[in-house]
């Protein structure tokens, strides 16, 4: 996978629609609200101050796996710490919290998948030790060994001073609000743990259109189907302190939300352990620019949710991080609304980054 260009060098726009046509479009359709003030906002030049929550590490031993399997992450396979300090300076991002990509640490052996959620563990924690300020981290589980997990989520936020837990969006086909997970959750819960997640090709639906790889389409929708679970089996209600980031501006949430209401409305057990309705459990959670960094993804996510829940996510080194923030700048978010995106919203989730 070779880093994406920004989205004005994929989708020339002008010939079509001048720019700021273009935005009255989608104001037009209810986006005004979404991409305030249509204004320009000045390129920092200060000294980094963004915090990107969906950054990415591969320590050896993750990427002795990912060659093994010949999943094709070239830029995973050839990261090092350096490339991700360049290319974070380069946009302005003064730390970055680094979590495992896709597939994750479990490939059907629980004990070799503890021995390498530690590894990468330790790894980011190193990283965090050598460049002091540069980098947190989001913990690895080894899922689906339960047992296992619990303990490194102890040792990971006691002993490594984790900023929070990694999670896939689903293992062996179980997604998070699955009851086998429900100790996990407790735990996390217990700790009023920032959980980020990550999507990934699910099982079922590999290699269904071709020429079409599962990033395109399968990624987003994993992500749906785990906020999906997390809402039909009411965990987000029952462990309401539990504070989750979702990849990729939600996936295809946005667009599916009326059908979810649509069901609350028809289900009587979604309806019992939801009293309060699907829309607040959505409202309350987090969502990252990884990969969405364009009015298709964050027009509908902002009709759902305030820029109060968004968060600055790049994907790196699958995406370009000068690229996302150079899109966000350009899509008409006032100066407020770019700080909260870019830093104050972080801080909020993870107090200790206001040092960064």
């Amino acid at each position: 996978m070779i880093p994406a260009k920004s989205t004005s060098e994929k989708l020339d726009l002008s010939p079509v629609l001048p720019r700021r046509t273009f935005l009255s479009g989608l104001a037009a359709l209810g986006a005004s609200a979404v991409l305030p003030g249509c204004q320009s906002v000045a390129p920092e030049r200060t000294a980094p101050s963004r915090i990107d929550v969906h950054h990415h590490l591969a320590p050896p031993g993750f990427i002795k796996e990912i060659v093994a399997r010949k999943t094709g992450q070239r830029p995973l396979m050839a990261w090092t710490p350096a490339q991700s300090i360049a290319a974070m300076d380069r946009a302005g991002i003064a730390t970055a919290i680094v979590s495992i990509s896709e597939p994750g640490v479990w490939y059907g052996d629980n004990a070799a998948a503890r021995v390498l959620a530690r590894e990468c563990n330790e790894f980011g924690a190193q990283m965090a030790r050598d460049y002091p300020g540069r980098f947190g981290q989001f913990a690895s589980l080894p899922i689906p060994d339960v047992d296992a997990s619990l303990r490194e989520i102890e040792y990971a936020l006691d002993v490594l001073n984790a900023d929070g837990i990694c999670l896939l969006t689903s293992y062996g086909g179980k997604y998070l609000g699955d009851p086998s997970f429900a100790p996990v959750m407790d735990e996390l819960n217990r700790r009023k743990a920032v959980v980020y997640t990550h999507p990934v090709r699910a099982d079922c639906c590999r290699n269904l259109i071709p020429g079409v790889g599962e990033n395109v389409i399968e990624l987003a929708t994993d992500t749906t189907r785990t906020i999906t679970s997390l809402l039909v089996s009411g965990t987000t209600v029952r462990y309401s302190n539990v504070r989750f980031i979702f990849s990729h501006a939600g996936g295809t949430l946005p667009a599916l939300t009326g059908r979810i209401v649509q069901l609350y409305g028809a289900n009587k057990g979604f309806a019992q352990r939801v009293p309060g309705g699907p829309l607040p459990e959505l409202k309350k959670c987090y969502y990252d620019t990884a990969n969405a960094s364009n009015p298709w993804a964050l027009a509908p996510l902002l009709k759902l949710v305030s820029t109060s829940q968004v968060v600055l996510g790049t994907d790196f080194p699958l995406r370009n991080p000068e690229a996302n923030v150079k899109d966000l700048m350009e899509l008409g978010f006032s100066a407020d609304d770019l700080r909260a995106i870019f830093r104050d919203n972080a801080i909020g989730l993870m107090p200790r980054l206001a040092r960064a």
